[in-house]
């Protein structure tokens, strides 16, 4: 079965560009040119990846994220022609899973697009060993990629998903910032400290509202992160 990724950007011989490298990945591809033509076509398909740039007529891309991120958790990498700090953040806090600055070598596009949908997907050998996690509340599921806490679902963009499971699956543990982005992004670290600190914030705010208040992802001063010992 073909993934499906959509890509939606006003550049059109980029689009043509990337399309044509995806398709000979063998993914199947649809293209859209503005925000509004992308977030109706995202609506009726099922697509594995959006590919999606920042700056687009009608619907900007982080309105577009926006409005992806209210019901739906496919990886989406952003594109900008802005080497914009300030962008990257508002992405990520917005719910991106990537960001791509251009110009880009093709090389790394397609290396890009191929993790997002391997850690997305479940149809790999390396997903289906992944173990339940359960604790006193919540209950972390690799194989439906779910997360509930007493019962109740809760939304994560995948890699949201994947920066909790790396933390819950190993309870106790502290990781520096760069460790997290080695072992989750699985690429050398190229972040900024805020970048990890955005998306561990916006993941907390997730888990951590629950009724019960419970402090799952721990803040180790002056080290990093752990999953609580206790939960």
């Amino acid at each position: 079965m073909q993934n499906k990724v959509l890509i939606i950007d006003d550049d059109q011989d980029l689009c043509l560009l990337l399309a044509r490298k995806l398709k000979q990945e063998d993914f199947k591809v649809t293209v859209c040119h503005d925000g509004k033509t992308g977030i109706e076509t995202f609506l009726k398909e099922d697509f594995q990846l959006v590919v999606l740039d920042v700056m687009l007529p009608i619907m900007n891309g982080f309105e577009l994220l926006t409005k992806i991120r209210k019901d739906h958790n496919v990886p989406v990498l952003m594109l900008t022609a802005k080497d914009s700090e300030v962008d990257k953040v508002s992405g990520f806090r917005l719910g991106a899973d990537d960001y791509l600055t251009k110009p880009f070598l093709m090389s790394e596009f397609i290396a890009r697009v191929q993790s997002l949908i391997r850690r997305y997907t479940v149809f790999n050998g390396e997903k289906t060993e992944e173990k339940i996690l359960t604790f006193k509340e919540m209950t972390i599921d690799p194989s439906l990629r779910s997360v509930t806490i007493n019962d109740v679902p809760i939304q994560l963009t995948a890699k949201e998903f994947d920066l909790l499971y790396f933390l819950a699956a190993n309870q106790g543990k502290v990781f520096t910032k760069e460790q997290i982005y080695v072992h989750v992004w699985q690429e050398e670290y190229s972040f900024d400290d805020r970048n990890i600190m955005s998306f561990i914030s916006k993941l907390r705010k997730k888990i951590n509202a629950g009724p019960s208040g419970v402090d799952y992802i721990q803040t180790i001063h002056s080290i990093g992160y752990r999953f609580n010992l206790e939960v």
